[in-house]
């Protein structure tokens, strides 16, 4: 855990380092401790550097495989995600891999290896989580556009920005994510609440979606980031407690 905290701290210092001039121009960012002067470059990159190397010196002391794996998600994050952010809207895809690491590592942290039944597990809890991200961040995006616009990105899923297009493409990938999210079901590895509660959760979260294509509106787009924090978190516990 606190490698994990660590080398995620030090991916959004370094993130903060990298666009410094562009969050004085965002609400959202402008009261960082960069554009405000609270923080130095210098003192950030030591500050970053310090949380790199520690947490990932800690999840290599748990086993090999954690350590590439939180290096390998600080180094996409950092190096590929955040200069793409300003390119092209492909970078929600490329940041959606080291934002599905997490749930991976902490397979491979236990098992310490990749073999058929650890890395069916990692693998799965993986895909799950990379899918989620589309739909949350884009909700995310969609709220924040007008902002996101200031510093020169375009997050959205569509060129068209805040449209029924891309409204459509965060419907589908929200439909997407319902059964995606119950393959360890099919897979009998927990029992029948997680396909029920799972069900019941998805149809929610899906139900969000749906309204923002109808309503094409931020409020509704905001209530679908919120469906997002809600809903991962009890299909993820449900992995835990409703175990076959």
């Amino acid at each position: 855990i606190v490698g994990g905290f660590l080398i995620t701290g030090a991916s959004n210092g370094f993130n903060q380092i990298i666009e410094r001039d562009l969050d004085q121009k965002m609400s959202r960012t402008a009261n960082r401790p960069l554009p405000t002067g609270r923080m130095s470059v210098n003192e950030a990159l030591i500050a970053s550097s310090l949380f790199a190397v520690i947490g990932a010196l800690l999840l290599f002391q748990i086993n090999y495989f954690a350590g590439v794996l939180g290096v390998l998600a600080l180094v996409l994050y950092v190096f590929i995600y955040t200069p793409m952010k300003r390119v092209s809207p492909w970078a929600v895809f490329v940041g959606a891999f080291p934002g599905a690491i997490p749930p991976m590592l902490g397979v491979i942290a236990v098992t310490g290896t990749f073999d058929e039944n650890a890395g069916m597990i990692a693998g799965m809890l993986f895909f799950i989580q990379f899918i989620w991200q589309f739909p949350h961040f884009w909700a995310i995006a969609w709220v924040l556009d007008e902002d996101y616009a200031k510093g020169g990105f375009s997050l959205l899923p569509s060129k068209s920005r805040k449209s029924r297009r891309s409204a459509f493409i965060i419907l589908l990938y929200t439909l997407v994510v319902v059964p995606v999210s119950l393959i360890p079901w099919v897979l009998e590895l927990t029992g029948d609440l997680t396909l029920i509660i799972g069900a019941i959760a998805g149809t929610w979260f899906f139900l969000y979606a749906y309204k923002l294509y109808m309503n094409l509106d931020d409020k509704t787009a905001k209530k679908l980031m919120f469906a997002s924090f809600i809903y991962l978190p009890i299909i993820q516990f449900l992995y835990v407690f409703n175990k076959i």
